[in-house]
């Protein structure tokens, strides 16, 4: 039989709404995603990268917003965005200890593309997301090149893989393999479709409070005592759409990421870095532009409801696909995490 390779293959879809037709971020048109997976030894890491658009991202900034539910994190760029409300480079996903090598990787791929990047023009906002693959990956060697990085970004393509992928190689979540996930959902709003789409790199979770959408609780074999360990993972979220929003309506729906971790059985522990950045590829805003007013279409703010249950469902089942695509994995000191279907599949479980 075919192991399943998404959340929807093992019957974990979430919510009532519909997803798109590849049930990933890059139904949002434009959007695609890259991967670098390094394992050797005990290396097991990796750069993800995801593309807003197909232009040149310094010229034509999309409209963006961040919120950190739990600030223990060491991502770069969030400042600007707060300030702003734009993005102008690619967004890369690393480990902690990566996210040097891959913003200046970021910095020499926007000069290589705009030479007049702090000469005749303003200095660039690289954009880095992090978790702590520690626990399987000698994150020490610091394994991550720049060379990685911008492979990840030439990789990127609107079908990718997800799981034990890219930055999603040596993560943990609710003490099974984490990783990489995507989901989406489709909305109709003045009778055209649009879509929402999220990918998560996950690594974060108790073992013993994962919460499944039918209400089961599931935890690893080797250790259900882990429930009175701290939580102290991570999870970076990236939400793309295709909807005319404006800096703060972003905000208020990337806020919505945190409904779905709830329901995953998460609080946010004081040791996790749980952020969120979204953006809207319906909204650019010119780099060179002259005019001294521009226009900027936004939602019907009574309309926005739809857009927070799409954030919540997606977020949720995002991880669940990481969960479901990354399998199992032994890594540094043999180290181990199992793979949740293994667990759901065992005649021992009692999931």
């Amino acid at each position: 039989m075919t192991r399943p390779a998404r959340a929807r293959d093992a019957g974990l879809a979430c919510g009532a709404l519909t997803a798109g037709e590849l049930n990933s971020i890059a139904d949002v048109p434009g959007v695609r995603v890259g991967h670098r997976t390094l394992i050797e030894g005990e290396v097991r890491t990796g750069v993800t990268a995801v593309i807003p658009h197909e232009g040149n991202l310094y010229r034509e900034k999309p409209v963006a917003a961040v919120h950190v539910l739990n600030g223990f994190g060491k991502s770069v760029g969030l400042v600007q965005v707060e300030e702003l409300g734009t993005i102008e480079t690619p967004i890369l996903l690393t480990n902690t200890l990566s996210v040097g090598t891959c913003c200046t990787a970021l910095v020499r791929h926007a000069i290589e593309h705009n030479p007049d990047i702090g000469r005749e023009t303003a200095t660039v906002n690289p954009l880095v997301f992090e978790c702590n693959d520690g626990y399987l990956n000698d994150i020490q060697a610091l394994s991550v090149t720049e060379d990685h990085a911008r492979a990840a970004i030439a990789a990127a393509a609107s079908r990718f893989d997800v799981g034990a992928v890219g930055a999603g190689c040596g993560m943990s979540t609710f003490g099974f393999k984490g990783g990489i996930g995507t989901s989406s959902r489709r909305l109709e709003l003045d009778d055209k479709s649009y879509h929402l789409g999220v990918l998560v790199l996950s690594n974060f979770g108790r073992a013993g409070d994962l919460r499944l959408p039918d209400g089961r609780i599931v935890a690893p074999f080797r250790k259900q005592a882990e429930r009175s360990d701290p939580e102290k993972g991570s999870i970076i979220i990236i939400a793309a759409t295709d909807i005319p929003l404006s800096d703060r309506q972003l905000k208020r729906i990337i806020r919505r990421s945190g409904v779905g971790l709830a329901r995953l059985g998460s609080f946010w522990g004081h040791g996790s870095g749980d952020i969120a950045l979204g953006f809207t590829t319906a909204n650019v805003i010119a780099h060179d532009e002259m005019a001294d007013i521009v226009g900027c279409r936004i939602l019907n703010e009574s309309r926005i409801d739809h857009l927070f249950e799409a954030m919540a469902d997606a977020t949720q089942e995002a991880v669940l696909d990481a969960l479901v695509a990354a399998g199992s994995m032994t890594g540094r000191n043999g180290h181990s995490r199992p793979a949740l279907l293994d667990v759901l599949n065992s005649p021992l479980s009692d999931a």
